[in-house]
């Protein structure tokens, strides 16, 4: 037997494990031997049944008597009991629902260690549900640190560990991936006793030094690889044609144009950009600012640059309505430059004005073109593409830089709202230089938020008519789609027809991610022009359209989104000159999601609630690993980025 071995062949086990085990992506003795606890059990200390407290788990070591299957009234349980005494001769009742086969597995009348949770009654004491392990030199389900994994319909912890451990003197084959000046330098223990560790440990310490060693081979092979592909960017246009020489005068110019004066953070990431557009290979840089920060005027800033040396700019954004909204916020922005030509493609055009807009763009006529990522398909030739800025980039395939090579390798800005703190970037966008727009433009209002239980929702509806009755529009957000009878949260289509009744008097319009790109545009459309007053809508509203009219937003079930994503809900509103107001609506009276939605009463910067959700959510929870790029990690904790500091330098050392 070797690492390679399928596990049909190297376990004794039934075929339907073997198929829950390829569900699980583990087909080979490699794969269950790198597939890591989530959490483990310490059952190490031993107790004698006298010192048990009622409702603690307890560890000791016996014997089992008297095993018998007792009838119950209800046919459907089946509940097992045994007699257990301790070394000192302690008795109590071990008791077991639903597993009949425990009456010929379990080992009588030999010596065990037995896990349970106590439970005193009348002086009589019971563990229910206890784990049972013959005792032995070396204990894996009792009277140890117990690995728990995640589970999987029938592969369970237990089932796991009893294969996992017999396989654990092939570890010794396992490849060693960090180079030993690493391992030496940075003290890791090797990889062979890292997953022994990680498994069985023998330590606390030594439990959490293997973990060290294996997140630290994650972070170090991700780093590598996004330092790579940087490079390769790189070279993939270096020293063409030169850069873009920074004109400081040029700046200051454009600065006059505009109707207000830049923030420091916006003047700061305008020239980190400049300076990357300056040097003679492309530029690959992630700029992030919270919703309203202000970043189209630094995009529009970049694409001036890129014009005034001769070249076409592309800006990429998700939506049909939001590229008609960039177009109408660049074009304003651009008043004073009468000679520059900006143009939309989008699907919806009309094939001979889409043609039209074609050829001018690859004839060189136009110098900026806005659209969706129709600009990047087949049939889009660029006469000579400097810059490609694209929008909410998480929101595009991972093909589009392998297309933007063939229009000779660009310079790119992806720029994001979504607040992502700096050590979630480094792994998720470690091939960027990352830009922050930290402060928000003078003059804006706070938005207020509050978070509504059930009885106040009437109250809000009579606020909310207030200020319909003045003109103003409302968003309201909803979980899901349609009635769900497994989860009790509100869908769109029902507080669709709900609030046709609460608001007989406005339109209400319904907007989802099953509608057509068409019929969204529409409604989205009809919104902004105020012919509809309340728009109900799922989380689609979250990266969008630009209402200045809008100035309510109400989330249902506001428990069930994380607070990256109400921060973003939050941000479709508070974009004119009226106060605008975040109502938060829970049934929910926990005390840990009052506090969680607390946090969105009490902060308004989107990187520092991103930090708290990060630490209570974690980043799959958080970003949704397949949307956002996250790296799906098995060991590594996102979290510390003193270590993640350490394993890019280590990555760079390496590569260089």
């Amino acid at each position: 037997m070797n690492l390679s071995t399928p596990l049909s062949e190297a376990l004794s086990t039934k075929k339907e494990y073997i198929r829950a085990l390829s569900d699980m992506g583990i087909h080979t003795v490699e794969d269950l031997l790198l597939y890591f606890p989530r959490a483990y059990e310490d059952l190490s200390e031993f107790k004698g049944l006298h010192e048990a407290k009622d409702g603690e788990v307890v560890t000791a070591r016996g014997f089992l008597q008297g095993i018998k299957l007792i009838p119950t009234k209800n046919r459907k349980m089946k509940l097992v009991k045994a007699m257990f005494y301790d070394q000192a001769g302690y008795e109590s009742e071990a008791v077991w629902f639903n597993q009949p086969h425990l009456l010929r597995t379990l080992p009588m009348d030999k010596e065990v260690v037995v896990s349970g949770k106590a439970k005193w009654s009348y002086g009589k004491l019971t563990l229910q549900g206890p784990v049972v392990e013959q005792s032995k030199a070396v204990q894996i389900h009792a009277g140890t640190t117990v690995p728990i994994y995640p589970q999987h319909d029938v592969i369970t912890s237990k089932w796991l560990r009893e294969k996992i451990h017999p396989l654990l003197y092939l570890t010794k084959d396992l490849e060693e991936v960090l180079p030993e000046e690493i391992l030496e330098s940075e003290g890791l223990m090797p990889k062979s006793l890292a997953v022994q560790e990680i498994h069985f440990p023998s330590s606390n310490e030594k439990m959490e030094a293997a973990r060290d060693r294996l997140g630290y081979e994650e972070l170090f092979l991700l780093q590598l690889k996004s330092l790579r592909a940087k490079k390769e960017w790189k070279d993939s246009r270096s020293g063409e044609d030169g850069g873009m020489p920074m004109d400081p005068e040029f700046v200051k110019q454009f600065f006059a144009t505009l109707p207000f004066t830049p923030t420091n953070a916006q003047k700061i990431v305008i020239y980190e950009i400049l300076k990357d557009m300056e040097k003679p290979y492309p530029m690959m840089r992630l700029l992030e600012g919270d919703v309203g920060s202000g970043k189209t005027v630094v995009a529009v800033m970049a694409a001036l640059q890129a014009v005034k040396y001769g070249t076409q700019v592309a800006i990429m954004v998700p939506t049909e309505v939001l590229a008609r909204q960039h177009l109408i916020s660049i074009t304003k922005f651009l008043e004073k430059y009468s000679d520059i030509n900006v143009q939309l493609l989008i699907g919806a055009l009309k094939t001979a004005e889409k043609n039209q807009v074609i050829d001018a763009v690859a004839n060189g006529q136009v110098d900026i073109v806005v659209g969706t990522h129709a600009l990047i398909q087949e049939g889009v030739s660029f006469a000579k593409l400097g810059l490609v800025i694209v929008d909410e980039q998480h929101r595009f395939g991972v093909k589009q830089r392998e297309v933007l090579v063939k229009h000779g390798s660009p310079h790119v800005l992806n720029m994001t709202a979504t607040p992502i703190p700096r050590t979630l970037a480094l792994v998720a966008y470690g091939d960027h230089d990352l830009s922050v727009i930290n402060e928000l433009p003078p003059g804006r209002m706070p938005i207020e938020t509050k978070i509504v239980p059930p009885e106040h929702r009437k109250a809000v509806y009579r606020f909310v008519e207030g200020r319909i009755a003045k003109g103003e529009q409302v968003y309201v957000i909803c979980p899901l789609i349609d009635e769900s009878d497994v989860l009790e949260v509100k869908s769109v289509k029902k507080e669709h027809k709900h609030l046709q009744t609460v608001f007989p008097n406005h339109v209400v319009g319904l907007l989802h991610g099953k509608m057509k790109s068409e019929e969204k545009d529409a409604v989205m459309t009809a919104f902004k022009n105020n012919e509809i007053q309340v728009l109900v809508s799922t989380s689609v509203i979250e990266v969008g359209v630009d209402v200045p009219n809008a100035t309510i937003m109400l989330i249902e079930g506001a428990e069930r989104f994380g607070l990256s994503q109400l921060h973003q809900f939050r941000g479709r509103v508070g974009r004119g000159k009226v106060q605008s107001y975040c109502f938060l609506y829970t049934d929910l009276a926990a005390e840990d999601t009052m506090a969680r939605l607390k946090a969105m009463t009490d902060y308004t910067d989107g990187f520092r609630l991103a930090e708290i959700d990060l630490k209570l959510r974690g980043p799959g929870e958080v970003y949704g690993v397949r949307q956002s790029g996250m790296p799906d990690l098995k060991v590594a904790n996102l979290m510390n980025g003193i270590l993640l500091d350490r394993v890019r330098k280590a990555a760079e050392a390496f590569l260089a």
